[in-house]
């Protein structure tokens, strides 16, 4: 992406930021700085899986393009992305570097990107419930180490391992290019074979960018990941 296509991007990081300082998010930098310290963790781990996951499924799928460009690791440096690394640092949303993938190997084409598609949030998902089980342990231990500092930030930091790997979930499912909602979505229905799907598909981070400035993708992801957190809570934790 060149610099001329990055700037809607960066309009849209600064209105956040604007936005978020207007909201108070701020007020206290130093609980700020703090508490996206103990996200970090969380957002390494959640970005990482996710690309990995693309990665392995489309290595499986008979793609050598991920093994070849070295995206088969768990190592995260393969998978961050600078830009969407600090977006979700400082804006409450972003992404890893994507993993590329040539088709043209499958066997099964459609099925095939609806595996690589699907992989990426599965595997959040995957890591969120295994949060929510170390979390369980912690809550059930009975240990004093828990109640004293180092133990609460051992504590938070699983907390917002869950909170993380539930937004990039619910934030990728949106079916909008170039999110894997929207290719999940493609290859169910084949959408591909419609006049107007090069149109969304190439405007497609546009229209993202819309809806992140216009507070729509909230309405999406407050109710969904509070509603897979209170069953997680409820079904897992307690």
């Amino acid at each position: 992406m060149n610099r001329r296509d990055m700037m809607p991007l960066f309009i849209v990081i600064a209105a956040m930021i604007v936005l978020n300082i207007l909201n108070g998010d701020f007020s206290d930098f130093g609980s700020w700085v703090y508490r996206q310290l103990l996200m970090l963790p969380g957002i390494v781990i959640g970005l990482t899986v996710h690309e990995f996951a693309h990665g392995l499924v489309s290595d499986r799928c008979g793609d050598p393009t991920p093994r070849a460009q070295g995206r088969l690791t768990l190592n995260p440096a393969a998978h961050i992305d600078l830009i969407g690394f600090l977006c979700l640092f400082f804006a409450g949303f972003g992404w890893g570097q994507p993993v590329q993938i040539d088709p043209r190997y499958y066997k099964h084409r459609r099925k095939d990107e609806f595996l690589v598609s699907i992989a990426g949030v599965t595997m959040n998902f995957i890591v969120a419930v295994a949060l929510a089980f170390v979390l369980r342990l912690i809550m059930h231990s009975g240990s004093a180490f828990f109640s004293t500092t180092t133990g609460d930030v051992i504590l938070n930091m699983v907390q917002y391992g869950i909170f993380i790997n539930l937004v990039l979930m619910i934030f990728n499912l949106i079916p909008v290019p170039p999110l894997d909602g929207w290719g999940i979505l493609t290859q169910i229905f084949d959408l591909e074979k419609y006049r107007w799907y090069p149109i969304v598909y190439q405007n497609g981070f546009y229209i993202l960018l819309a809806l992140i400035l216009f507070n729509v993708t909230s309405l999406i992801l407050d109710p969904a990941i509070n509603g897979i957190w209170s069953w997680m809570l409820n079904t897992i934790v307690i």
